[in-house]
């Protein structure tokens, strides 16, 4: 499965790049799953994941793939959730930040468990870190989107995705936080299963 879901990414990454809205948006919206590919490549046997974190990771890349293309404020899926919701912006960007907190909780559970930084039986604390990680990885990005503004001025308007809305950066916060906790609530049996299975294959 691995091999079929970087196949999907890579058709989208190139497809995504022929003629985006905006290139250098473009190019900083997709550059984790860049930085990513190349590492879950690297550490596909030393360190194989689950197939659901191979899944959500693709998912996530989908995600990031289609927002650069457009940029987050111009997704025409947004343009229609605006419209069915009635709501007064775009918000393919909290789809974005949702995934930046489900996805990054998932991967961090997986290192803590599987690499023994925690007792397996210490499935709880392995929930609160990982959702800590979450949340450092996203204000990690809202620092970046703060120096990319602070660099380039107006010209990170559409990276940045504000839209006009003053509390951006808290809410985007706030929907990665929602996207932990609703990964380690509905998905942790799940994943236990799956890094069990793992656990008694061969590397």
């Amino acid at each position: 499965m691995p091999v079929l879901l970087l196949a999907v990414v890579a058709i989208a990454l190139v497809v995504s790049g022929i003629s985006p809205t905006d290139r250098l948006t473009w190019l900083m919206e997709v550059l984790p799953v860049l930085i990513a590919a190349p590492l879950l490549i690297a550490t596909r046997r030393s360190f194989p994941l689950t197939s659901l974190l191979y899944l959500l990771i693709a998912a996530h890349a989908l995600i990031l793939i289609y927002g650069g293309a457009y940029t987050y404020a111009h997704v025409p899926l947004g343009f229609w959730m605006e419209d069915w919701f009635g709501l007064s912006r775009n918000p393919y960007d909290k789809i974005g930040h949702f995934a930046q907190g489900f996805v990054p909780a998932l991967v961090a559970r997986e290192i803590l468990l599987r690499g023994r930084y925690l007792n397996p039986r210490h499935r709880l604390m392995a929930g609160f870190l990982s959702g800590c990680v979450a949340m450092a990885v996203s204000a990690v990005y809202e620092l970046i989107e703060w120096g990319a503004a602070v660099i380039m001025g107006q010209g990170a308007d559409e990276f940045l995705g504000t839209q006009g809305y003053e509390w951006d950066t808290q809410s985007d916060m706030g929907f990665a936080l929602l996207g932990a906790l609703v990964a380690l609530t509905l998905l942790s049996r799940w994943h236990d299963r799956q890094m069990a299975r793992l656990a008694v294959k061969p590397v």
